[in-house]
């Protein structure tokens, strides 16, 4: 008997067959988890805003997410098998929460595109349509037209031009941010300049296409008023969505959760998507970057306070003690706790002079440092005069120059408040370049790693992929009120947004008569006067 040898292609072919079946099997899970998600979630507009974290199955805000425990076996999908791709709920739910949230997102932004497109050819071409149809349709029964006429078509074609730009200039403008509801009054506004031109349409098509009327100069005039009705209408936009919500009315304070940083601002009349996005947007230009490594020294001074306590049991493993041994551990751990408060202020006290004395040591050196570096570039000015053309640098070149005379300093520094992950080498020489090529002193060079800025002046890493997500016991589309709270949340911290509404200011006039301004001296005998 022969015996074939075994096919080489055969493990290639039965790896790449077990990765198909996990990914159909992946996606198979993801639609059944879709569909049974979307038969027990619901909620209507005014429903709480529901955060998915990356720990959860179901949304805080569901009415699924209270009988989770009843009725486990319902709603949850198990992945089994021998593959070496294995897939936990949570990836599954990670996964599935993701796609619906990039294809949602982009069908959105494309079907509102194509409607505002779609809506805006319909505006644009309905006049000049109103007008070349009876040309098309009866052009042996129209009268014709006179120079009044004549000075109508200017009039339409001035009117059209003012509109298309108006319009371009409120309408196609580069968005902003991606919100989670629509602009309500954009949708408003939408809907009426529609029914507009559709009823326009509907009285054209009786009045004028039915009957053929030969009145040529009416039939311009109705053009003339439609665009003219377009022109308010576009006033009226420009009021909703522009001029309503620059008069001030709230006062709202926005709080860091992680630090306790505070701002106040003054904002319109806005609905709370609009609203945190604004938040959003001074966010970015007034709080100081969010530095994460600042927050653990607190948390590493309790633990240290904390591992140096221990606790013992006296009576032994026996006497029925280990029922209440973790209870009586954090008794005790506490009552030690309670005890060294006394003492910890202390600790705290002489911690915080040894690190300012550190971070005042560390800058002296390091302005020394860098004044010396910015004084070897003005010696090396002043002498590329007398130097040939080919031994010149440039600004780039000179910062890389300069910069290992400085670096070292520079590194501790950083290190010693905590900024070395704020601050890449490429950066520091870019700035360093800047400042070179416009004549800056070593103080504005300083400035930037001295005073922690705004989180836009650091690099793109720091804040361009950040998501925000808002939560909001109202409806994101109503407008603030007062006592309104809701939160942007972000991967490493929140954003508390409490809103007031600002008090109505009465004012009284109170005159003072220029005649009452009359003094008298008295003189009295023991006065030196």
């Amino acid at each position: 008997r022969e015996t074939r040898a075994p096919c080489p292609r055969r493990p290639a072919v039965k790896a790449v067959w077990t990765r198909i079946c996990s990914y159909g099997g992946l996606f198979y899970c993801c639609w059944c988890l879709k569909r049974k998600t979307s038969k027990r979630g619901g909620g209507g507009a005014g429903a709480p805003e529901a955060t998915v974290e990356p720990g959860s199955f179901l949304p805080s805000g569901s009415p699924a997410a209270g009988s989770q425990d009843d009725n486990w076996g319902e709603t949850t999908t198990a992945v089994t098998g021998t593959s070496e791709h294995s897939l936990s709920q949570e990836d599954i739910v990670r996964i599935t929460k993701d796609l619906e949230d990039s294809v949602g997102l982009d069908c959105r932004r494309y079907v509102t595109r194509t409607i505002a497109v779609i809506l805006g050819l319909l505006v644009f071409l309905t006049p000049l349509a109103f007008l070349v149809l009876p040309h098309i349709l009866w052009p042996e029964k129209l009268q014709s037209c006179g120079t009044a006429c004549e000075g109508l078509y200017i009039s339409v074609a001035f009117k059209l031009l003012i509109l298309l730009l108006a319009v371009w200039a409120l309408f196609f403008r580069p968005a902003r941010a991606g919100l989670p509801r629509v602009f309500v009054f954009r949708v408003l506004l939408a809907v009426l300049v529609f029914l507009f031109v559709v009823s326009y349409w509907l009285f054209y098509s009786v009045r004028i296409l039915d009957s053929q009327d030969d009145n040529y100069q009416g039939i311009v005039q109705y053009a003339v008023s439609l665009v003219d009705a377009l022109l308010f209408i576009h006033y009226l936009a420009v009021v909703l969505l522009e001029l309503r919500q620059l008069q001030p009315c709230f006062s709202v304070c926005v709080t860091r959760s992680s630090d306790g940083e505070t701002r106040h601002y003054n904002l319109g009349q806005l609905s709370i998507q609009r609203a945190a996005l604004a938040i959003i947007e001074h966010y970015y230009c007034d709080f100081p970057i969010h530095n994460p490594a600042l927050l653990s020294a607190s948390k590493s001074r309790a633990a240290k306070h904390l591992a140096g306590l221990k606790v013992y049991n006296v009576d032994g493993p026996g006497n029925n003690a280990a029922a209440g041994m973790a209870q009586s551990q954090s008794r005790a751990m506490i009552a030690a706790a309670a005890r060294r408060r006394d003492t910890s202020h202390n600790e705290l006290y002489y911690e915080e002079a040894e690190h300012e004395r550190r971070v005042r040591k560390r800058r002296a050196r390091l302005v020394v440092a860098v004044e010396e570096a910015f004084t070897h570039i003005k010696r090396m000015q002043e002498e590329e005069p007398k130097k040939a053309p080919g031994d010149v640098m440039d600004p780039r070149e000179a910062a890389q120059a300069i910069f290992p005379s400085m670096a070292r300093a520079l590194q501790k520094y950083l290190r010693t408040t905590k900024q070395q992950h704020c601050h890449s080498m490429e950066s520091i020489q870019q700035h360093l370049a800047f400042c070179i090529t416009n004549n800056m002193t070593p103080k504005a060079f300083l400035e930037s790693y001295l005073t922690p800025g705004p989180t836009l002046q650091y690099g793109k890493d720091h804040w361009l992929g950040r998501r925000w997500t808002l939560i909001s016991e109202a409806s994101v589309t109503n407008g603030l009120k007062d006592g309104s709270v809701f939160v942007l949340k972000c991967v490493d911290f929140s954003l508390v947004v409490t809103a007031k509404k600002i008090p109505y200011i009465q004012m009284s006039e109170e005159y003072i008569d220029p005649k009452s301004h009359k003094f008298v001296l008295r003189l009295q005998s023991e006065t030196s006067v």
